[in-house]
């Protein structure tokens, strides 16, 4: 051990290397949900010093556990005896090309701080979530993140045009690329995107950047349903061209249990709703940010309009336009703390599923039905991305026993492969859908994952134990 550490030294230089004590703030996931006891914490600067960790690591056939911000929700930097290489020294941005629209920056850039980049030349990434402030670059390739915006951006995988990656065995992959279009062989940067770390380290990537939206246009609706709601979204983006950057669901439900937690939090409507959504539209045009004599802007006239065409109807309950940008990030806030409500349980059986859209409210009426049947005193408390068909299910378990807590597990997934859903949409699989992959996943999908992983990584160092469940 002595000499691994020294060897280590000698890479990162002995300052990086952290044991013991030091190891504490990486030993644990952010729900708190796994606990681990690394051998060491390496913390290199250079992707050329992350070549040399690692080929270390696989010529002693040692498990190594990338890191970035350590804001996952699955396990997936769970590193019992394993060498934890942390990329937060790595978090250069190498460069904004505005003509371009691309940056180019290392895998240990915090989220929040490309946003401010991207900004300062009048531009926008636009992956953005609660986390922002502390999840990285690297962290939300090696899961494929989504967020609020994908509606109208996509997830990551479509913001990504380069990567550099270092494999298994040491040596850089360098598909750097700043190219929209490039058949030339497999889609190599897809296969490493999704992939947790479990088939080489991200260390640096070219990233897409759009035109920064000149005007905003943001609203708590409240509506009749679902249905409803689905309709107003169709009709929004059919009159504003595409328009809606963000169309999130909060039910009843989360809107109570948000106030608990967050007593001093204003909330939007005089009375609690079953169906509330979080809209924001967006656009670019010069014309739709001008303003009229009372000092409103296009935009938020049309949206306004339209709004009351749906209120006539009845379809629309209630509805508040922000008309700062305070009141834009308060309605913002209540959508994005809604990871800490979700931990504010003692139990907690995580849900992260994707469906079609038309299917999100026949979802949530069956798993009623069955959570009853299994659990009858448990609270699912759900948020979703309803515009893209992504539902955070999360469910509050009475019981403290875990079989009745597997058997909520396997409901969900039941109810959501019958809709032709997928039990993982944005959170990754890491240690927590491990079960869920081996029980519902396509056997031969299984088998090509495990035949990949076993020619990139032979010597299963990269992650091991993550992702694709091992072989019966």
């Amino acid at each position: 051990m002595d000499q691994l550490i020294s060897d280590l030294g000698q890479i990162v230089g002995p300052r990086h290397v952290l044991t013991g004590t030091d190891m504490a703030r990486y030993s644990s996931d952010w729900l708190h949900q796994y606990q681990w006891q690394p051998r060491a914490i390496i913390r290199p600067a250079t992707t050329e010093q992350v070549s040399e960790v690692v080929k270390l690591a696989n010529r002693l056939k040692i498990p190594l556990v990338p890191m970035g911000g350590n804001t996952g929700l699955a396990g997936g930097t769970c590193g019992e005896a394993a060498l934890v290489l942390s990329l937060e020294r790595m978090a250069a941005i190498r460069e904004i090309r505005p003509k371009s629209k691309v940056a180019i920056v290392e895998a240990g850039v915090i989220l929040s701080n490309l946003h401010a980049a991207a900004d300062a030349e009048d531009l926008l990434f636009p992956l953005t979530f609660g986390a922002r402030g502390s999840a990285t670059l690297g962290g939300v390739l090696s899961t494929n993140a989504g967020g609020s915006n994908v509606l109208r951006y996509g997830n990551t995988r479509d913001l990504c045009l380069g990567l550099e990656v270092v494999l298994p065995n040491g040596e850089i992959m360098n598909l750097m690329s700043e190219l929209h279009k490039d058949n030339s062989g497999y889609n190599l940067k897809h296969l490493m995107i999704g992939a947790e770390g479990t088939l080489g380290i991200i260390t640096a990537a070219v990233m897409k950047l759009q035109a920064k939206p000149k005007v905003y246009a943001t609203a708590m609706i409240a509506t009749t349903s679902l249905a409803s709601a689905l309709t107003l979204l169709n009709d929004l983006q059919h009159a504003t061209g595409g328009a809606v950057e963000a169309f999130e669901y909060m039910p009843g439900f989360y809107m109570e249990q948000h106030q608990k937690l967050f007593p001093n939090a204003r909330q939007p409507f005089a009375q609690v709703h079953d169906t509330n959504i979080l809209v924001e539209l967006a656009s670019t045009s010069a014309d739709l940010a001008a303003q009229d004599v009372t000092g409103q802007p296009k935009l938020m006239q049309h949206f306004e309009t339209l709004l009351a065409a749906h209120l006539e109807t009845g379809a629309i309950l209630d509805a508040v336009v922000a008309q700062n940008q305070a009141q834009r990030v308060a309605f913002w806030e209540r959508r994005e703390q809604a990871a800490e409500v979700t931990a504010s349980h003692p139990r907690l059986v995580n849900n992260d599923i994707a469906l079609p859209l038309e299917s999100v409210a026949a979802f949530l009426d069956q798993m009623k039905t069955r959570l009853a049947e299994i659990d009858p005193q448990a609270a699912a408390l759900v948020v979703s991305h309803l515009g893209d068909g992504n539902v955070h299910y999360a469910v509050w378990p009475a019981s403290h026993d875990k079989a009745v807590q597997d058997d909520i597990m396997e409901a969900v997934e039941d109810v959501t492969l019958s809709m032709g859903g997928s039990f993982s949409a944005e959170h990754g699989i890491g240690l927590t859908k491990l079960p869920s992959m081996r029980r519902r996943k396509n056997k031969a999908a299984l088998q090509v994952m495990r035949a990949i992983k076993h020619s990139l990584d032979p010597n299963n160092i990269m992650n091991p134990g993550k992702v694709v469940p091992a072989a019966d």
